[in-house]
């Protein structure tokens, strides 16, 4: 069985979890203890020299970072239903995982590690980033369902995470009302498993 070395509270580790949820897929929760460190220790750091969470293994295969693992995942167990065959569908769910891990992670992500815990960024600028990429993502969302492929892809595990979490670091989503139509979907889909916040 596939393991995972998981945080609870990140949003990057239920991005797997939760895709491993609407897939289907069974997936060995392993809870790493952040704060005593131990995803710097000589174990870990020997899967993920990164020393950051999540870590999936798959047999002899060890994956860091979770958009890396949601396209091996979808590719290898999800079908064509997560990860388009075409090319061109490819790019389009490409996009949305690189938002999540650029202007999510920079955003609702930073807002929320300055408010619940404790980290020293610049949270006036988090939320500034947060405004935009909203606003972004609703005008993307008036005239699409999903964000891409017309379907629920993993670019929807990407991006949901840290959105369906923004109050914890003051960023309130309610004002985007394609935004929120959209996670209220996601969280109608067979199989989804909420995290903590959610």
């Amino acid at each position: 069985m596939m393991k995972l070395y998981d945080l609870e509270p990140s949003g990057n580790c239920y991005k797997v979890r939760l895709f491993a949820a609407l897939a289907g897929l069974p997936l060995e929760i392993e809870a790493v203890d952040f704060l005593a460190g131990e995803h710097k220790g000589e174990r870990l750091s020997a899967l993920n020299p990164w020393g950051e969470l999540p870590i999936l293994e798959d047999g002899k295969l060890v994956l860091r970072d979770s958009q890396a693992i949601l396209v091996y995942l979808a590719g290898r167990y999800g079908g064509e239903a997560w990860w388009p065959g075409e090319a061109h569908l490819q790019g389009e769910v490409m996009q949305w995982l690189s938002v999540a891990a650029n202007e999510i992670q920079h955003g609702p992500n930073a807002a929320r590690l300055v408010d619940k815990f404790g980290y020293a960024l610049d949270k006036a600028l988090a939320l500034e980033r947060s405004e935009r990429i909203l606003r972004l993502l609703d005008d993307h969302l008036a005239t699409h369902q999903w964000l891409a492929a017309g379907r629920p892809t993993i670019a929807e595990c990407a991006v949901f995470p840290y959105l369906a979490v923004a109050w914890e670091g003051g960023v309130d989503p309610r004002p985007y009302r394609h935004v929120n139509a959209w996670m209220e979907r996601i969280k109608a889909l067979p199989g989804f498993q909420p995290m903590p916040g959610i």
